[in-house]
């Protein structure tokens, strides 16, 4: 399957990933703030391994489907933004750990979450 010109970034048909996250940790702690650049960019520690994985993954941004039915586990106070454009298609995700849906979401791409 080709890519669309959508999927273009770089003109040498790499698809354009770049991305702001924003973390609001647990506790008092300051909002932490990255960015991420691929194929190896930006302010995220470990920038290069990100990218790697975030390209093992599909969908890595969606939503929990509406109808979905999730444990009411609750995971933390912990919450992310990401905005930005992931293999050149525009990024506008919020996560949280307030159910054990939202908590799956957030383990799946919690490398791009750094705690430190």
């Amino acid at each position: 399957m080709g890519r669309t010109s959508n999927d273009e970034g770089d003109g040498k048909g790499e698809p354009t990933t770049s991305l702001e996250i924003s973390v609001t940790p647990v506790g008092d702690g300051p909002t932490k703030l990255w960015t991420l650049r691929c194929p190896d960019g930006g302010t995220l520690p470990d920038a290069a391994q990100a990218c790697e994985q975030l390209l093992e993954l599909d969908d890595p941004f969606a939503p929990v489907p509406k109808d979905t039915a999730c444990t009411q586990v609750y995971g933390g106070p912990q919450e992310a933004d990401v905005t930005g454009t992931y293999r050149g298609r525009p990024v506008d995700a919020h996560f949280d750990r307030g159910n054990g849906c939202e908590i799956e979401r957030w383990d799946k791409v919690d490398f791009l979450f750094p705690s430190g």
